[in-house]
């Protein structure tokens, strides 16, 4: 396995002005930074929409993902904040509409806030790249 580590680069990166990677490539692991409802220039999407920040996020994550060289098929770990549990069964829904089996592993954590007020949760991904 690989010892190298890369970071990965994206344009126009979004977090940047956050002084944020996206992610690093590393022994045939993309890690992710938590990706939420930030759309490609920055602006938050869906200010107090949870199931349009939901869809947001997933679209982040895909765009860093191929920007690593990788895909969501390819994600064995997610941990997902939740500013409100009371989104939890949304979130039990979504894994099944953007994973199939075997599903990744999963932690749930409720936290009271995120680093922008309008953010309604956020999720950081690991996941496979690379030939398997």
């Amino acid at each position: 396995m690989s010892t190298d580590a890369s970071v990965i680069s994206m344009s126009p990166d979004p977090l940047g002005a956050y002084a944020i990677s996206p992610g690093w490539k590393a022994g045939g692991l993309l890690f992710l930074s938590g990706q939420a409802a930030i759309d490609e220039q920055g602006a938050i999407v869906g200010v107090g929409d949870f199931d349009a920040q939901l869809e947001a996020t997933f679209a982040a994550i895909d765009r860093v993902l191929a920007a690593g060289g990788s895909d969501r098929s390819r994600i064995i770990k997610v941990t997902i904040y939740l500013i409100d549990m009371a989104n939890f069964p949304a979130i039990v829904e979504a894994r099944r509409r953007y994973f199939t089996p075997p599903w990744p592993a999963d932690t749930v954590v409720e936290v009271r806030a995120l680093a922008l007020p309008d953010l309604l949760l956020e999720i950081e991904v690991i996941a496979v790249c690379g030939e398997d």
